[in-house]
């Protein structure tokens, strides 16, 4: 059955946050004014958006490593700029002294909520506390370069909600630290902003003397895109959320959607609508993760026009008016770690 939704709410605000397009846009620059020396090199992707990172390489050639290693092997077949652009999520201090010691200029894309978290971790490893850090997984990038700032005094903890998908995260009701008052709890900052609150909560009922820092971990962008999900679910059948399946605050939106209208699916792309999803549906929501291109929602859009033509758009709310500095580029005897 062709789909004949009538009506489509946009959330707002959805897709890029303002650490996104400083980001990007660093990239962007560098690979323009270096290009005369060579390919730009960033570690990590610089967002974690799939066509963002494939537009990036096939517009300035960019190459995205997961280790500087990588760098030795890519010379022998291209030549390289002698930079390398750290991606947004933030990276642990030890990458950092390795491309200093390799000679690399460094360009520092890291959002600066998260900046603020790292700083925050050394503050308090500094004074002797322990550092509870909610995540959702080891392996994300954010949660590797906070951790790295104090890998002996920081233990990983699960939102209560997903206690048991990464064995390496420990229980908020059964984590033990070695000294319970001394306890800092500090966390990623793109979790689901009502399971990290509930999470907090379990922690201070087991730690009576847990210091929870007076500005909130969780960005602004986050918060402001769930509350925008919870705006449009009463009025919708179907949410779409487009994100990349490794973006962390891509995936809380598509659990928030789901949990609030039951019926939601995560695309990349228009390419990856499935006509049988909408049968019945008549009003859809659509959002999506701080790192997708704002294009993509449009090709969403453009895609049920063309199947009713009288379609209603609604788009309500306020756009964020937040821009952070773009990252200076260092020279290696610059970079303090």
């Amino acid at each position: 059955m062709s789909p004949m939704v009538e009506r489509v709410y946009l959330a707002k605000p959805r897709g890029f946050c303002a650490g996104v397009v400083m980001a990007i846009q660093a990239v962007e620059k560098a690979a323009r004014e270096l290009k005369d020396q060579g390919e730009l090199v960033v570690y990590h992707s610089i967002v974690h958006n799939d066509v963002v990172v494939r537009r990036l390489r096939e517009a300035y050639g960019v190459h995205f490593v997961e280790d500087l290693k990588e760098i030795e092997a890519l010379r022998k077949e291209r030549r390289l700029a002698d930079t390398v652009v750290f991606s947004a999520h933030g990276i642990p201090p030890t990458v950092r002294r390795q491309a200093a010691e390799m000679g690399l200029w460094q360009i520092d894309a890291t959002c600066p909520l998260v900046t603020k978290v790292h700083s925050e971790a050394k503050r308090y490893a500094r004074e002797g506390y322990w550092i509870l850090l909610i995540g959702d997984s080891a392996d994300h990038q954010e949660v590797k370069g906070t951790m790295g700032e104090a890998p002996d005094r920081t233990i990983l903890v699960a939102v209560h909600t997903h206690v048991g998908k990464d064995p390496r995260l420990a229980d908020p009701r059964t984590v033990k630290v070695p000294d319970p008052d001394r306890v800092v709890v500090l966390t990623q900052t793109t979790l689901s902003v009502d399971d990290t609150l509930e999470t907090i909560a379990i922690l201070r009922e087991r730690f009576p003397k847990l210091v929870v820092p007076s500005r909130d971990d969780l960005c602004y962008a986050t918060k402001n895109r769930q509350d925008a999900v919870k705006r449009i679910a009463p009025h919708v059948d179907f949410f779409l959320v487009l994100t990349s399946n490794y973006s962390s605050n891509g995936m809380r939106l598509l659990e928030l959607a789901r949990n609030l209208v039951g019926r939601a699916e995560r695309i990349d792309t228009a390419q990856d609508l499935r006509p049988e999803w909408f049968a019945g549906v008549r009003t859809v929501g659509i959002t999506s993760a701080a790192s997708t291109p704002d294009d993509l929602v449009q090709e969403v859009v453009a895609y049920f026009r063309a199947q009713n033509p009288n379609l209603e758009v609604i788009e309500e709310g306020e756009w964020e008016q937040i821009e952070f500095r773009e990252p200076k580029r260092k020279a290696p005897e610059e970079v303090r770690v």
